[in-house]
This record gives structure tokens, sequence and C-alpha cells, in this order.
């Protein structure tokens, strides 16, 4: 029986590791609890680090494998401890050149800077910080380290980015001052410890479809399991849908993708771990553009392989954790594609009513394979939850399958259209 840990495992995707082969000589376990490694706004990387291996050294049995699917610093204390533990792992370096933003960036230009957009860093505490920027309007702004899509922002003018910055300069240290000290454990270039870890990265705006491949680099073995389409709302600055397979990307184009996560990776020496990796086509030039890296499985990724090959992508990463080969099986699902939608909320707001087990359980039964996930609860202020876009707000995502895109879309709308949330203003006023 192997004993399998996951920080911050949830309900939903423990049901999607009992899909994959061989689950029933598996034991899954939570490594700490979801509130404290992903609801954090504030990481205390060390103190997170310390508490999860004395979890992990307090077990009563073999640790045979630590898997994350959660970004940082989730995706950095499972590899450290697998490590500690004997177990295969990325080493830190490599992690660190996908990571972080701006070094992750410097590594591209060496090895694939044929995809690779104009960058500048920049020091946000600086008065001259925009002088530091090469790019012309509109470019991005967003730190070399944060949750999720937080403090990144579009800049079209000089106004925004002094805004922007406004933000940046509060928030930052919540993520930025743990992540100085994961950078503090590896030699860093001049120009890289020089930055810190409270610094940022400007980036050339890309435009296009955006996919993005999946897999794994195992025992030296390179390969990818899945490609998924990411679709932007029509503002294009939040994702609203991602479905796979993706049928928008030509095969050469994927191919072009595939080998580019190959040469980088190779050139970087990441090993042992799972990885995604996000490309912008532009399909009127053809022009392919790296957007970036993540060291891990996507959990937002599980259920729709689970729906169209049968298991989900866990599969892939227990086998790398353990040492083994990871091998998917291909189309032995119940649909031919399947989505994850977000469910937004455009305004702040304090959520005054959210679905009930109940209502939500109606409306997955009326649509078989349905699963819906809520990510805020009676009286939570919008404005005020960890791992929100800096645009819009998630209230929760659907995961759906379907014949084609055009029914699952369909069935989309019905859904949330049987959802009941309510909110308030942040002021008191309805």
């Amino acid at each position: 029986m192997k004993n399998i840990f996951v920080p911050g495992l949830t309900e939903v995707q423990r049901a999607e590791l009992e899909s994959i082969a061989g689950s029933d000589d598996m034991r899954f376990f939570s490594l700490m609890d979801y509130d404290s490694l992903v609801g954090a706004t504030v990481v205390d990387f060390e103190k997170t680090l310390n508490e999860a291996r004395e979890e992990l050294e307090a077990f009563d049995g073999s640790v045979d494998a630590i898997i994350a699917h959660w970004d940082f610093p989730v995706s950095i204390i499972a590899p450290m401890l697998a490590k500690e533990f004997g177990l295969p792992a990325p080493s830190l370096e490599s992690l660190l050149k996908c990571e972080h933003k701006y070094w992750s960036r410097l590594e591209q230009k060496k090895s694939i800077p044929e995809v690779v957009p104009d960058f500048s860093a920049f020091d946000p505490f600086s008065d001259d910080a925009l002088e530091a920027i090469s790019l012309e309007y509109p470019f991005w702004v967003k730190p070399v380290k944060a949750h999720s899509s937080d403090l990144g922002f579009m800049i079209t003018d000089e106004e925004e980015f002094w805004a922007a910055l406004q933000e940046i300069r509060s928030e930052i240290a919540n993520v930025g001052d743990a992540f100085e000290t994961v950078l503090d454990r590896v030699e860093l270039p001049p120009e890289l410890a020089e930055l810190g870890g409270n610094a940022c990265i400007a980036e050339k705006l890309v435009t296009g479809t955006q996919f993005a491949p999946e897999g794994s680099v195992a025992g030296g073995e390179f390969n990818v399991h899945g490609v998924f389409h990411m679709r932007k709302d029509e503002n294009g600055t939040s994702f609203d849908r991602l479905s796979y397979p993706t049928a928008d990307v030509p095969a050469e184009v994927q191919e072009r993708a595939i080998e580019v996560s190959r040469r980088f990776l190779e050139h970087i020496g990441f090993d042992d771990g799972c990885f995604n990796s996000e490309f912008m086509w532009d399909e009127e030039t053809g022009d392919l553009s790296l957007i970036e890296f993540n060291t891990r499985i996507s959990q937002s990724h599980s259920e729709m392989f689970l729906k169209v090959d049968g298991v989900s992508n866990h599969q892939v990463a227990v086998a790398v954790a353990l040492g083994r080969t990871p091998r998917m099986p291909d189309e032995r699902g119940e649909f031919a594609v399947a989505g994850q939608y977000m469910i937004f909320h455009d305004d702040d707001a304090i959520v005054t009513r959210v679905p009930t087990r109940e209502e939500i359980a109606e409306v997955q039964e009326r649509n078989p394979g349905t699963v819906i996930t809520l990510e805020v609860k009676d009286g939570d202020r919008l404005s005020e939850l960890a791992g929100q876009d800096s645009y819009r707000f998630r209230l929760g995502k659907v995961y759906l399958g379907a014949r084609d895109q055009k029914e699952m879309d369909e069935k989309f709308t019905q859904i949330v259209d049987a959802l009941d949330f309510s909110f308030s203003s942040p002021g008191g006023g309805a």
C-alpha cells in the first residue's frame, strides 16, 4: 500500500485521485489543509514548510509520494519535502527558473528566444520605475511571484501605471517576502539578487488564441498528455473557460509549442516533475508567444481529463512522484469534450446568499457529469478573497462534458441561470 500526500487535498480531488489505475493499492492523505495553504492572503513560507514537515515526520507509516497542484507556496514546498524524504522531485533551482517570472524570461531568452515577448524588470517601489521599462503601451505588469493573477494589470498609459503601482506596493509583500526566503536558498544571478522577491516585470501585450500543453518529465523522459484551449472574456482580461481537447489550434502549432516546452525544460534541467505551459497563437501572423510555465499538473484540468479520457491527470502526477513511467489512456471517458467554466461577478460586493447543497445537487442531477464548486460563502466580501483577478471576481466553477462545444456552452448557460446568488453593496445598500 502506497501512502500519497497531497497538500491542501479537497474532496473533489480525492474523487479524481481514486479514478487512477492502481488506486486500490494507494492511500491518499491531505498534507495540511486547503485554507492554510491556498486560502491565506499572506504567505509565511518557513512556518508553512515546517508545519508540513512535522506532519510528515509524525506520520506512522512510509511517505511514498508527495504531489502538488496548487500555486506557491505549495508548488515549492511539496518538491522540497519530497527531496528531503528521498522521493523523486525537480531541483529547487529548476523550479525557480519557472516560478520566478523574470528569471524564467531570462532563461527562455537563452533557450527559446523565438517565442519570448519583450520584457523589462523593475522595482515597484522606485520613483523611476517607469523609466526602467522599455516597452510601448499597452503592456502587462505583474509581480515576479504572486497568487494566481493577483496584482496583474494591463497598462495603456502613464496614469494607469502609477495607479497600478499603488495597489502593487500595498500588497506585493504578502507573497513577495515569502518568495524572497526561497530565493535565499539558491545562488542567483546578480541582476536577480539585486531585485529581490518584491520585484515586478513588464511584458509586451500579446493577443490571439491561448492554449496550454500539460505534461511531465520523468527520469529524463519528456511527455505531453493533453492540450487545453484557454478562452478569455470579451475584454480579454480574465479566463472564462478552459476546454479539452482543443479544436481551436492546428496540430502543427500545438507541436511547435510542445517542442518549445521540451527545449526549455531540458535547458533548465527540470526532471521528475509535471508542468503546464501557456502559449498565445496569433492566427493572422502565425506568431507563437510563450506566456509562462507552471511546475505542476493543473487541478483545473483534472475533471476534464476524467470526462474525456476516463481518468484524471493525477495518474501522471502520482506515477512521476512514485518514480514510475506515466501513462494516460486516450478518449475512454463519457464525453467527447469537457470544460471548466468560471462563474463571475463583475463588481465588488458582499455575498448574502449562495446556492445550497441541495440546490447544487439538483442542478447536477439534471445535468449528468456536471460538477459545481463554490469559492465564496455568505458574508464574504469579494475584493478581500485570495486568488482573485484584478478585474472581476470568481464565485465558483462548473465542470461539464458534452458531445461538442456548442452543446457545452448551452448547458453552462442553463446551469448558471439555475444557481441563485445574492449580493449587497459593500456600503450596505442592496
